[in-house]
């Protein structure tokens, strides 16, 4: 499936050499930021990357346009579909218990980075409630059957929690390999009690008319489309994770983080192995635009014309963005401001602007800042607020978050127009 996705992109690049999995892969994924890249021989393996690296890649694979694509996402939040379980997936063609992590293309991406990195991986899990989480980890190989996985204190931390207070082992699949669908909507936050497989199967009925179809993996769902499926155990053990690179392309910090077990490993055919290269265009896009529709619905909530939200590839598309409103009463530009960083609390920066200005044009919001925005009736400071903690800006997650009101005041805004033919 992924191969044909990959080799179907009229400006896929193809490596026809071997290349190494240890900082190679990086060069290549590098060289070409925007661009799917399809390695033909990565020890043996091939390895994908770059391959959702731009909005309009992302937007014509679901028949739709980037501007749509927030809203898209944020239908499948707000009615998520059931699933369709089948009785047979493509991936359970190749089942082994012996393999090594080692000799798989997990790449080390970075000179400093703690070891091999699984970066695209996502588990999947059910608590004792039958509650299914689907969600993006981070994961760094320990030797040739473990690995210290990341878990920030949300879903499926609150399920391992749970278990290693008992002394209990959390079973998990962990998949790698996946279309756009189901890896936007692993990065959604939504309540504990929405399964993000029903995001993925409400978005795949809206894109192609037909919902997400699962195997039952010994228990677990597992979407058919994934290349790669391990069967894991997470322990009530910690270790070492880090140093790594993320999205804002810093190192992050070394903690203790839970061990993972693989298990056994089932793939396709002639897998694609998906290298989802940390702080590169296709994270931004991933981890990026799921968030874009809660600071649209925050927003909406104080401001009734909403058109638009961008979180910048300039701000690592999570650190700063671009609101399009249309004001209906002084002041609202800086409500909107306000709404945004709730929205989205990790954000450091928002430039809220009329719907004039395309917010998808970098020079064009900057000539609004330039014409409608002064400093000292239009910019608004919060100081020790919460940011994030991929900031290395931050003082322990500490931030001041600034807005720009650059939209035009209501009382003689045709002096703020521009002027057209």
């Amino acid at each position: 499936m992924l191969r044909e996705i990959v080799e179907g992109f009229e400006e896929t690049v193809i490596v026809e050499e071997p290349v190494s999995k240890e900082l190679e892969i990086t060069r290549y994924l590098l060289k070409y930021k925007d661009r799917p890249v399809l390695f033909k021989d990565v020890d043996g393996w091939t390895v994908a990357g770059n391959i959702w690296s731009t909005r309009e890649r992302i937007a014509s694979y679901l028949g739709t346009k980037k501007e749509n694509l927030l809203h898209l996402i944020a239908g499948a939040m707000e009615n998520p579909r059931p699933c369709r379980t089948v009785e047979r997936a493509p991936f359970m063609a190749n089942s082994t218990a012996d393999f090594s992590l080692r000799e798989l293309p997990v790449p080390r991406y970075y000179p400093k980075d703690g070891g091999q990195y699984f970066t695209s991986a996502m588990v999947v899990a059910k608590d004792d409630d039958g509650f299914v989480n689907i969600s993006f980890h981070r994961m760094m190989v320990i030797d040739e059957r473990r690995a210290a996985i990341r878990l920030v204190p949300r879903h499926l931390y609150a399920m391992w929690k749970e278990k290693a207070e008992r002394g209990e082992e959390l079973d998990v699949r962990i998949i790698v390999g996946n279309p756009v669908h189901i890896l936007l909507a692993g990065g959604t936050s939504v309540a504990y009690g929405t399964s993000e497989l029903e995001i993925a199967s409400a978005m795949s009925e809206m894109a192609f008319g037909r919902p997400l179809e699962v195997f039952e993996l010994k228990g677990i769902p597992v979407p058919v489309e994934t290349e790669f499926v391990f069967e894991a155990r997470i322990l009530p053990e910690l270790t070492d994770e880090g140093p790594f690179v993320d999205i804002t392309g810093t190192y992050d910090r070394v903690r203790k983080q839970p061990v993972v077990v693989f298990e056994r490993m089932h793939h396709v055919d002639d897998p694609v192995f998906h290298a989802l290269l940390s702080g590169g265009y296709e994270h931004y896009m991933l981890m990026g635009l799921p968030k874009e529709p809660q600071i649209y619905e925050s927003v909406k909530r104080v401001v009734p014309r909403v058109h638009g939200v961008r979180l910048t590839e300039g701000g690592a598309m999570w650190l700063h963005a671009i609101v399009s409103i249309t004001k209906q009463h002084d002041g609202d530009g800086k409500n909107a401001i306000l709404a945004a960083f709730a929205g989205h609390p990790s954000l450091k920066h928002v430039v809220v602007v009329d719907d004039d200005i395309d917010i998808y044009d970098d020079r064009e919001v900057e000539w609004a800042i330039a014409t409608r925005f002064q400093a000292d009736r239009d910019l608004i400071l919060i100081p020790n607020a919460r940011g994030s903690s991929l900031d290395p800006s931050a003082d322990r997650s500490m931030t001041t978050k600034w807005g720009v009101d650059a939209t035009k005041p209501l009382e003689g805004k045709e002096e703020f127009e521009r002027a057209r033919v």
